[in-house]
């Protein structure tokens, strides 16, 4: 068992801290293997909803991939370098980005490189005041490899984000709310109860009805529209035969006796 993140469940939410503080949270090989595997224990956990990540201290949420680490890896070649690195990296954020259940990221301070892209990854970002996001790798010679290069655009726009990657200068949450890279700015001390009321408000719905909202966004940003539409279909051809969703028809049949209006 590794305590380079801390797992905390409390009403329906785990909480998962990266555990580095010493070094700003930066994600080494061990820290990114194990985030992975509590993920895997979390998604098969019925008494957990949705997800929390935030950094250990108040200084970073993370600062990137850990450089001594992975320049090792560099050391020893292309296939080293790709396969313990940019291999390692990708598949946390496509794990996260893929994830079943709500992923919120609480960015309590620097996001840089690796830990920005993990904040493109998750499904929802609130950032405290004090948080600072950048894509610094051209400053080591090098492009972002935890799949910087391709989330960013989609969520910022191309030219905001080439202008991102390619000086490498750092930015305020107020910009990053601006491009789509977060959902909100909230004052410091409010961030982890902000995130845990966003948290709440989503596990008050069906986890059937969230999974298939997730995995029909997820899947359907990467296809043309047409295939987008046959991918919502399926998702609500899958929830047609559940109790979730013949439950929640019937409580709002039961108050629209009582009430008109929209759903509420």
């Amino acid at each position: 068992m590794s305590n380079t993140v801390l797992i905390q469940i409390s009403e329906g939410i785990a909480l998962l801290t990266l555990n580095r503080p010493q070094k700003l949270n930066a994600l080494n090989y061990e820290l990114i293997d194990w985030l992975l595997t509590l993920l895997d224990t979390i998604e098969v956990n019925d008494n957990v909803g949705a997800v929390i990540i935030i950094g250990a201290g108040d200084r970073a949420f993370s600062a990137g991939g850990d450089i001594h680490e992975f320049s090792e890896s560099v050391a020893k070649g292309v296939n080293p370098a790709v396969r313990d690195f940019v291999r390692r990296g990708q598949g946390l954020t496509a794990r996260l980005e893929a994830f079943p259940k709500p992923v919120i990221a609480a960015v309590n301070g620097i996001a840089y490189g690796g830990g920005c892209e993990i904040t493109e990854a998750v499904h929802l970002a609130i950032a405290s005041d004090r948080a600072r996001f950048a894509k610094p790798e051209i400053k080591l010679g090098m492009p972002p490899t935890f799949g910087g290069t391709q989330r960013l655009p989609r969520l910022a726009g191309r030219k905001r984000a080439l202008e991102l990657l390619l000086t490498g200068e750092d930015f305020s949450p107020e910009h990053a709310l601006a491009m789509g890279l977060i959902n909100r700015v909230v004052a410091h001390d409010a961030l982890i109860p902000a995130a845990r009321d966003l948290a709440r408000r989503i596990l008050g719905y069906s986890p059937l009805a969230v999974r298939s909202i997730i995995t029909a966004v997820t899947r359907g940003l990467n296809m043309s529209i047409a295939e987008g539409l046959l991918v919502e279909s399926e998702q609500f051809a899958q929830m047609v035969p559940t109790d979730d969703l013949s439950d929640a028809l019937a409580a709002w049949k039961g108050r629209r006796i009582h009430e008109d209006g929209p759903i509420r």
